[in-house]
């Protein structure tokens, strides 16, 4: 793919030193961007799936990107990987957890591959920070980013944490 196109990450880390782990994600990221990249504020929240283990920190990053879905998606796996990211049990605690949230105005829909994210929609942690960098974006049901994160920050899950890039 030749073009430039906006995608957005969301990213996530529950095990070891999480904000070292966001970071290592950004300074990737950044690397393996196409222009600009811009990132969320950081967020706290509890797990969702399988409730037994160490809260999250989660972000978004908006980057430009000249790969397709599939080149961003295996980009984004050798980066859990070199964070030490082990894929044992679903939802299960994570050293770094990178996700495409949306990549243009692109639908994809593979075994392993949905885009736009299949329930990031009911998940402050991801609504709440990709707000921040897409408000007037459409969610789900016609709604703006922007209002939807609203609704569900209201419902207390999420706690801003800070700032860092």
């Amino acid at each position: 793919m030749s073009d430039r196109v906006t995608a957005y990450i969301g990213l996530g880390s529950n095990l070891g030193d999480r904000l070292h782990h966001l970071a290592f994600a950004v300074r990737s990221l950044r690397a393996l961007a196409a222009g600009d990249l811009v990132c969320s504020a950081v967020y706290e929240t509890k797990p969702v799936g399988w409730i037994d283990q160490p809260d999250f920190l989660n972000m978004v990053v908006r980057l430009e990107t000249d790969r397709s879905p599939r080149s961003l998606l295996s980009a984004l796996m050798a980066i859990e990987h070199q964070a030490g990211r082990v894929r044992t049990v679903r939802f299960g605690p994570r050293t770094l957890d990178l996700d495409i949230l949306l990549y243009a105005d692109t639908y994809v829909c593979f075994a392993d591959l949905q885009i736009p994210h299949p329930r990031m929609w009911e998940r402050a942690f991801v609504v709440v920070p990709l707000a921040e960098l897409h408000p007037d974006g459409l969610a789900r049901g016609g709604w703006r980013i922007s209002e939807l994160a609203r609704v569900l920050a209201a419902k207390g899950e999420v706690r801003r944490v800070g700032r860092f890039w």
